[in-house]
């Protein structure tokens, strides 16, 4: 996988939310974190446009979102948040310009579709806290994506050499995983270390997704699964009968790759910096 250049001292971050809404006082503490590691914040009235759920409509969102993929000075694109909206928009996007000035994306959640795009064009990318977390996020979530983007950030890589393995990370969400399957978006997971992760679902909705992937090949030929937090995970009245963890591993166990669990990634605070690819 090709690496966008590092970030030095005035390198320009550019603050976008390809899918629900945000508010000014919701990215405050991201543009002083900015500032203060001499970055420089790029956004302006946009970013904060309301379309029902999301930050304006699809080709609004997808507009302002090809400006900075096609802008030679701009250093890294900081997804504010997530929610839902940025599988809507991602055919919409040419990355004719990218491909020739390639630039840091970073977000986790529905980012996750970007990451897979990032995968398509063979570049790697940030899997990393994003704007509206900041104000939360631990000293070690911040420090990782800093180290990350200037080039220092090796974590991931000499965590996984304690396993004795070497490998591209990939993967993310795994509702938005999910709904990618079966199009040219899903990543190529042979021989690679999956990496998923989840918010607020039911129990056999995750058994729903797993088994989706198990059935679709992409779990058989894994060099590893890592997963991350499986955060505010719901059951119904009658219960499902398996936690989270439980549900994953009946569906890998066969295959025999190391499983990794609580990797501190995703929906929670200390939301620690991937580098996938």
């Amino acid at each position: 996988m090709k690496t966008p250049e590092y970030l030095k001292k005035g390198s320009k971050i550019a603050l976008v939310t390809p899918a629900r809404k945000i508010g000014r006082d919701e990215i405050a503490a991201a543009v002083k974190w900015i500032e203060e590691k001499d970055f420089e914040a790029v956004y302006d009235d946009r970013l904060f446009a309301e379309y029902h759920q999301l930050a304006g409509n699809d080709d609004f969102r997808a507009s302002v979102l090809q400006e900075y993929l096609d802008r030679d000075d701009i250093d890294a694109i900081l997804c504010v948040r997530g929610g839902y909206g940025t599988i809507r928009i991602v055919d919409k996007l040419d990355f004719t310009k990218f491909v020739k000035h390639p630039k840091w994306i970073v977000g986790y959640s529905d980012v996750t579709v970007l990451h897979a795009k990032m995968q398509q064009l063979g570049y790697q990318s940030i899997h990393g806290t994003m704007a509206i977390n900041f104000e939360k996020n631990t000293k070690e979530a911040l420090e990782t994506l800093y180290e990350a983007l200037v080039g220092k950030h090796q974590t991931d890589g000499e965590f996984l050499a304690t396993l004795g393995m070497t490998g591209q990370v990939v993967g993310g969400n795994l509702s938005v995983l999910y709904s990618m399957l079966g199009s040219d978006l899903f990543p190529e997971t042979d021989g690679k270390v999956l990496f998923i992760e989840d918010l607020d679902e039911y129990l056999y909705h995750i058994d729903r997704m797993m088994m989706g992937l198990k059935r679709a090949g992409k779990l058989a030929n894994l060099k590893a699964l890592l997963v991350g937090a499986f955060t505010d995970m719901h059951d119904n009245t009658i219960p499902f009968g398996m936690t989270a963890k439980e549900i994953i591993f009946e569906k890998v166990k066969e295959y025999g790759y190391p499983v990794i669990w609580d990797y501190p990634a995703g929906h929670i605070d200390d939301n620690r910096t991937i580098i996938f690819g």
